[in-house]
């Protein structure tokens, strides 16, 4: 049994983690300060002798004796991170360096959730790792953008100057059960629109594309990178490369809740990327064989079916 602490455990993917990782034989302490995640995403785990939920801020120290960190602590959507900038920033560099210098403390393997928001609006169709981005340093997204991208930089000179293990993923769109109705992410967007038969909103005309990965096979990747040899500590893209506009995901999820809602489009918002796609050569490689399993339908369903439970 390891045990293993999860910042913003309370959160869309957080909660699904810590369950991946009890349901595995660990014991788990998920750290959150509900800024962004819920107590509702883990309120079933309580009962859980082996779980223990926290609250506290990652840019406060915090310590504790574990074998294993996953920093995955941020708000991610643009409607959060836009609403709170600085915490944004403060919480992706010191909770970042807070974290890392528990790892060193301690002697865990600490894993960075990051982002595929550091390639920016790319240049480059798909991305691989050693893509440099193209961001923009002080628009509206960059506390999210910079903040993460700072972070990845803290990780490797921790690494580099003293030794800490660490492991990097960027990972790309994802989706499903633990959403926030109101979180500003397309997908959530989409679905709650359409369960109330209210138009679809699409920033732009609708060709920007992205690559939207199941809950799931992310869990399964993040365990999968932690579990690597010390050698490897990435950055690794986790995501789905199967590209889809906007305007093909508006019309599923029309057709998969049997909405009657109309699409409607509004201008493109700033810094919005107009495509994303990773390039998952090296995951595929490192992480065992590591594939998305759930195609885009699928994963809808069982999001639209949470969503139904949810939105009234």
């Amino acid at each position: 049994m390891k045990k293993i602490l999860v910042t913003g455990g309370a959160g869309f993917i957080g909660s699904h983690l810590c369950e991946r990782l009890l349901n595995e034989g660990n014991e788990v302490i998920c750290l959150d300060n509900y800024s962004s995640g819920s107590k509702d995403n883990i309120i079933h785990l309580l009962d859980n002798p082996y779980f223990e939920l926290v609250r506290h801020d990652v840019t406060i120290p915090f310590f504790i004796e574990v074998d294993e960190i996953y920093n995955l602590a941020c708000p991610a959507s643009p409607v959060q991170y836009q609403n709170a900038p600085i915490k944004t920033i403060k919480t992706s560099i010191m909770g970042a360096i807070n974290m890392l210098d528990l790892a060193l403390r301690v002697g865990a393997k600490i894993l960075q959730a990051s982002t595929s928001e550091v390639y920016g609006d790319p240049d480059v169709h798909p991305q691989p790792e050693t893509y440099w981005g193209r961001v923009n340093p002080i628009g509206s997204r960059s506390c999210y953008d910079e903040g993460k991208r700072c972070a990845e930089s803290l990780f490797v000179n921790y690494h580099e100057q003293n030794n800490a293990r660490i492991k990097i993923v960027r990972i790309f769109n994802t989706y499903g059960p633990n959403m926030q109705p109101d979180d500003g992410r397309v997908i959530s967007n989409f679905i709650v629109q359409a369960l109330q038969d209210k138009p679809i909103t699409i920033y732009g005309n609708g060709n920007q594309t992205r690559s939207f990965q199941y809950v799931d096979d992310l869990v399964d990747g993040l365990i999968r990178m932690m579990n690597t040899p010390d050698e490897i500590i990435g950055p690794v893209n986790i995501g789905n490369p199967s590209e889809f506009t906007i305007l093909e995901l508006a019309q599923k999820v029309i057709k998969l809740t049997s909405s009657k809602s109309t699409i409607e489009f509004h201008e493109r918002t700033a810094d919005d990327p107009m495509q994303r796609k990773p390039d998952i050569t090296k995951a595929e490689e490192l992480l065992d064989g590591w594939q998305p399993k759930i195609n885009l339908d699928d994963g809808l369903r069982s999001t639209i079916d949470y969503f139904k439970k949810i939105v009234q």
